[in-house]
């Protein structure tokens, strides 16, 4: 069987293997894939595992071969379900292997942004602190977390981990699930009581929003210049979903403006990022090049994972089918 990684640089760029899917048939990786370079690529191949390189319906009706596509993430927009079902191709995807470390990463953002650890070492390190004639000396205010209010949109496993690790701090946290008749309820989450409100009413009280819902048409730019009027004033806003899920345009007004205390994402509208993004050089706002789900181990479970996916659709039994 031959199998055909098309963009494996960003899940592997060789420091681990793709060892558990060479088992399973010839594997052919490259490191990126364009449109262009698709179907020659895929010629002969029942079997192709992506990231970002985008299926459609054109690339079904020319490569009758195929059989199966793994994706190697939990989210699949990249493929055309219904041309799939229609050529008989099956899609699988990588859901929850990155659970813990998208829960990490929100943390580390909202870390920095309160506590501002690079910004203090960048200067030690420039020579400031040998000069200084105090023992300790700060840039600007640190933010104390303990006892201040988390509001979390999308109470999924990672919102639930972030809950959780919020908790540990101090914090208490409330959260808007899908489920609107939960409003008004009280859940416990790992033994964190953990209060249902509407998005409004929860970032009215919020001193951290953190983002974790998936994109669709409800979440597509939540937080804009509307709902940001409901934000407390000063609120610090974390987005490890979906950089669409914000108006940038708007993101950036509240921190000119200083309605927001801070932004730290990991996730922008378009990626790459747009040499013309508004948030580029705004105050206050830490963005890092969706590397959440990156750690050593997390890559290592995602290729484990699409692999047991592979095998399972091999045994004529598929998991984690999407379509």
């Amino acid at each position: 069987m031959k199998i055909v990684i098309l963009d494996g640089s960003a899940a592997n760029p060789g420091d681990i293997t793709w060892g558990e899917l060479e088992k399973l048939g010839e594997v052919t990786a490259y490191d990126t894939t364009s449109k262009d370079q698709l179907i020659e690529r895929m010629q002969g191949a029942e079997v192709a595992i992506t990231n970002k390189t985008v299926f459609d319906a054109e690339a079904f009706d020319r490569l009758p071969e195929l059989k199966y596509i793994g994706v190697l993430a939990t989210g699949y927009n990249v493929v055309d379900l219904k041309a799939a079902a229609d050529h008989g191709v099956t899609v699988t995807n990588v859901p929850e292997y990155a659970t813990f470390a998208t829960a990490q990463h929100t943390m580390a953002l909202l870390l920095e942004l309160t506590n501002l650890a690079g910004l203090h070492s960048a200067t030690v390190m420039e020579g400031e602190w040998v000069k200084c004639p105090q023992f300790c000396y700060f840039k600007a205010p640190l933010t104390e977390l303990c006892g201040k209010t988390l509001h979390i949109l999308g109470l999924g496993k990672i919102g639930q981990r972030v809950a959780l690790m919020a908790s540990s701090f101090g914090m208490n946290v409330t959260a808007t699930p899908h489920n609107t008749s939960l409003f008004g309820t009280t859940a416990d989450i790992g033994g964190v009581p953990v209060r249902y409100l509407s998005f409004e009413e929860g970032v009215r009280n919020a001193d951290v929003v953190s983002l974790h819902c998936p994109l669709n048409e409800e979440t597509r730019e939540i937080v804009n210049s509307t709902s940001l009027r409901s934000f407390k004033k000063g609120a610090f806003l974390i987005n490890c979903a979906r950089g669409p899920v914000i108006n940038e345009s708007d993101v950036r007004d509240a921190l000119d403006c200083g309605l927001l205390a801070g932004y730290g994402a990991d996730v922008v509208s378009v990626e790459p990022m747009k040499e013309d993004n508004p948030l580029l050089g705004a105050p206050n706002c830490i963005i890092t090049p969706h590397i959440a789900w990156t750690p050593v181990e997390t890559r290592i479970r995602l290729i484990r994972m699409a692999a047991d996916n592979l095998k399972a659709f091999l045994d004529g039994s598929p998991i984690n089918k999407v379509n």
